[in-house]
């Protein structure tokens, strides 16, 4: 089995970036956690700050994963084409968001990736990408 996970623009950041919303590991420590978790199946991660390169992954692994775990940042409230590049692949899509986004600004509640994905997941730290990856283990 192959899981993708794909973060968008800043997660890059995390373990520095408001770290009281984020906390404070960096997002390759907590990968490094989650390939000891889930040694059984192979992990695969991708960020990038750029839409257009979002939208590559998704292309490039939407064809040939079991599934992949998005967390758009920001462009999840923007990016109509990271939903429609979701709605073209075979892969499903599990959105997570490690901040509770309906909990914030207003601008923040609306999703244009929800709506294509298979679920969604918020609220719940990093621990939000285990339970996706669990939810794969289990669908598929």
């Amino acid at each position: 089995m192959k899981i993708v996970i794909i973060n968008g623009p800043n997660l890059n950041l995390l373990g520095k970036r408001e770290p009281g919303i984020y906390g404070d590991l960096s997002f390759d420590q907590y990968f490094a956690q989650l390939q000891d978790q889930f040694k059984h199946i192979e992990l695969v991660y991708f960020q990038s700050n750029i839409e257009g390169e979002i939208i590559d992954a998704l292309q490039l692994h939407g064809f040939n994963a079991d599934g992949i775990v998005i967390n758009p940042g920001g462009y999840t409230h923007t990016s109509v084409a990271i939903g429609d590049a979701i709605a073209a692949i075979q892969a499903p899509v599990i959105e997570v968001h490690i901040s509770n986004i309906h909990a914030r600004e207003s601008f923040r509640q609306l999703s244009h990736v929800s709506a294509k994905a298979k679920g969604t997941i918020a609220g719940l730290g990093l621990h939000g990408y285990s339970l996706a990856i669990n939810w794969f283990l289990q669908a598929l």
